[in-house]
Formats: C-alpha cells, structure tokens, sequence
C-alpha cells in the first residue's frame, strides 16, 4: 500500500464494515420490533423491500451524478444517511400512528446511504495507487464479511448483557460509527478513475459493449450465488440440525460470512501468485459442488459444511468481477461500477427469492430450493467460460 493513500484505504474498509452493519443490525431486531410495535412478520419484511428497492434506485441514478458531485461529497453523505437512518430508526416508528410507516422511511434513509457507499467504495480503492489493485480489492469486500460478523457478536452481547428491551440505546451507539467516518471521508486523499482530460464511458457506450453484458451477467450471478445460501443459512441449519434460532445464526451465517471473508483474504495475500481469472472459475465451480453438497446429501452435518464452502467459493466473486471488469473495459469509470452494483444488487434480490417460491411450493422443502437454484453458480461457469474465448479472440 503506498504511503500518501493509506487513510483513504483506512476510510473505505472502514465504509464497507458501516455497510455490513446496515444490512446485518435491523435483522437482529425483527422479532423485538413485532413485539413492540405488535407488526406481524409478514409486514415487517417490507423493510426489506424498501431497503432493497431504494438501493437499485441509487445504482441506477449513481451511474449518472457521481462523477459530478465527486466522491468525496458523496462519501461523506452517504454516511450521513446512514448515522440518520439509524438515528431515525429509534425516533419515528413512536412519530406515525403505524409505526411500520416510521420503521419503513427509517430504513429508506439507511438504504440511501448503503446504495451510495455500495457504488463508491470499490471505484475509489481501484482508483488508489496501489500495487496490487485486484488483492486490494479482495481484501477491502473481506471487511464487510468482518463487519457483518461483528455487528451479529457485539449486537447479541449487548442483548445478552444490556437487554434487547434498550436496541435503541444500541441503534445511537451503531451510529457513531459511520458519524465518525463522515469526518475520515472530509480528510483524507480522494483518488480517480479517471485520468485529467479523459471522459469515462457513459451508460450508453457501455451498453454497446458485449463485454460488458457478459460482466452484468456475472455480477447478476455472482449476488445470487451468495444471497440464495447467505439469507436461508440460519433457517436451513434450524431444520437439518434441530437447534435453536441462536445455535442456527452462529452455525449458518456466521459461518458462511467467516468462510467469505477467509476466501478474500486468502486472495488478497496471495493474489500476486495466482491468476484471477482462473481462481474465479475454480470459485465457480466449487460454488456447484457446494450446492449440491446442501442440496442432495441425506447427511445435516455434510449440508452444513456445504453452506461453509459456499461462502469460501463466492468470496472472491463480486470484488473479482470488479477488478476484471477494470481491466476488460478500459475508462468505464464509475458508470461502469454503478451498473455493476445494480446487476449484483438484482441477483442478491432474485435468488433468495427463487430458493423460498421453489420451497413454499414443494412444502418449505428448502433443499429442494437450493438444488433449483444451481442454475446461478453453473451459469456463472458458463459466462466465465464465454469471457475467457473473447478475450482470446480479441488477442
């Protein structure tokens, strides 16, 4: 890491622990929040479509002013959004006569400012003069696997010390967090893609890029890979294992997101000895043998080890597409990341959903679902496969 970028890199992982905790802490709460409020579960995950739907409108939009407003104004925003959100979060659900009006708006601003920091964060580290850009690049996405499991460990400790009774004393603590990183994005070295007197590509221009499309395809796949096992781990450990919800987080998620992580740091220490291409279509392939490890054994133990791979093969896929996608297509710019957060965005939406429809309609069968679900990860092969004979062909 070169000397003068140092803070920024600092500030970016430390962006992307504030977006873990924006997806992993309101979770936590769901069961707390339909207790207090009395908002069956049923209405309660319109948060997570609120949350889901205002991040795609940031992609989209991303893709046409943040190269105007620069990153550092929107990197200090986008924290801002995030400290209100949390903030808001223990203020307005008590301001609506329905309180899941309050919850709702609450997670929106939160969503805002996730939406921004998800398109930001990686274009400013790329833009970074450092040495080995695609390790880099691993190592920065680890932090948010770190940062959903801090946020899951320190949260309960405090449920378990504290009570979950005081969360909102909890949510304003949370918040100091990316306040405190607002005033770091103020400060330090702001770094671009693109050089002086050049012009990154616009929507439009990458749009007549086949390249292109073969990427979104592998950025829609690689979310899906991940969120299809990452959102239904807890749920399929309490079922194959017969254990509390706890017991299931602990065993599921958080070993899925621990197992992420190592995969990136991995690469991030050994990425200069290993080919990137390669090492994503081996992940892609490991990532078949994993679903079929949850899906088709009669053992629980062997399925939950499979969610465990899972999360080793799909660590390096979405910062392995951004780092490709650098050098594939030249002067993207942040356009280009924008667009990649969106399709990363849809298929972190489509697949958990395809694995709970597949599921419901075979009676809650969700190894079933899985099993369905493979169509994401061998796709992903397959595009990886039609990346590798155009890159051929244009050499």
């Amino acid at each position: 890491m070169e000397k003068e970028c140092k803070s920024t890199i600092y500030a970016c992982f430390t962006s992307y622990i504030v977006q873990a905790l924006l997806n992993s802490f309101l979770p936590l709460l769901f069961v707390t929040l339909s207790s207090q409020y009395q908002i069956s579960l049923s209405r309660l995950t319109l948060m997570i479509a609120v949350n889901f739907t205002v991040q795609l409108m940031v992609d989209m939009l991303s893709a046409l002013f943040m190269d105007r407003i620069g990153y550092r104004v929107c990197g200090v925003a986008a924290h801002i959004f995030a400290a209100a959100g949390l903030i808001l979060l223990t203020i307005l659900p008590e301001v609506f006569p329905d309180p899941l009006v309050g919850l709702m708006l609450s997670t929106a601003v939160c969503a805002i400012g996730g939406g921004l920091l998800e398109v930001m964060v990686s274009p400013l580290v790329e833009a970074c003069p450092t040495k080995n850009k695609e390790s880099m690049m691993s190592l920065l996405h680890s932090f948010f696997c770190w940062g959903c499991i801090g946020v899951v460990l320190l949260s309960t400790l405090f449920f378990v010390t504290v009570g979950i009774s005081h969360w909102k004393l909890l949510a304003l603590l949370w918040a100091l967090l990316p306040i405190g990183n607002a005033v770091a994005f103020a400060r330090v070295p702001i770094y671009h893609l693109i050089e002086d007197g050049e012009k990154g590509m616009t929507p439009g221009e990458l749009s007549g890029s086949r390249m292109f499309w073969i990427l979104m395809l592998l950025m829609f796949c690689a979310g899906a890979c991940e969120q299809c096992v990452s959102q239904w781990a807890s749920t399929f450990a309490e079922k194959s294992l017969g254990v509390s919800k706890t017991v299931g987080d602990l065993a599921g998620p958080l070993c899925f997101s621990a197992f992420m992580g190592l995969s990136r740091v991995f690469y991030s220490r050994y990425g200069e000895k290993i080919q990137l291409e390669r090492f994503i279509l081996g992940s892609g392939i490991l990532c078949v043998i994993s679903y079929l490890m949850i899906s088709c054994t009669p053992w629980p133990v062997v399925g939950l080890l499979g969610c465990s791979v899972c999360g080793l093969s799909v660590g390096i896929l979405w910062p392995g597409i951004f780092s490709i996608g650098s050098v594939a297509i030249r002067n993207g710019g942040t356009a280009m990341f924008a667009l990649f957060a969106l399709a990363g965005d849809f298929g972190c939406s489509c697949g958990p959903i395809m694995v709970g429809t597949v599921s419901g309609y075979f009676g809650d069968n969700l190894k079933l679902g899985i099993l369905v679900s493979v169509v994401f990860p061998v796709a992903f092969v397959i595009g990886c496969l039609v990346k590798r004979r155009m890159t051929a062909a244009a050499e």
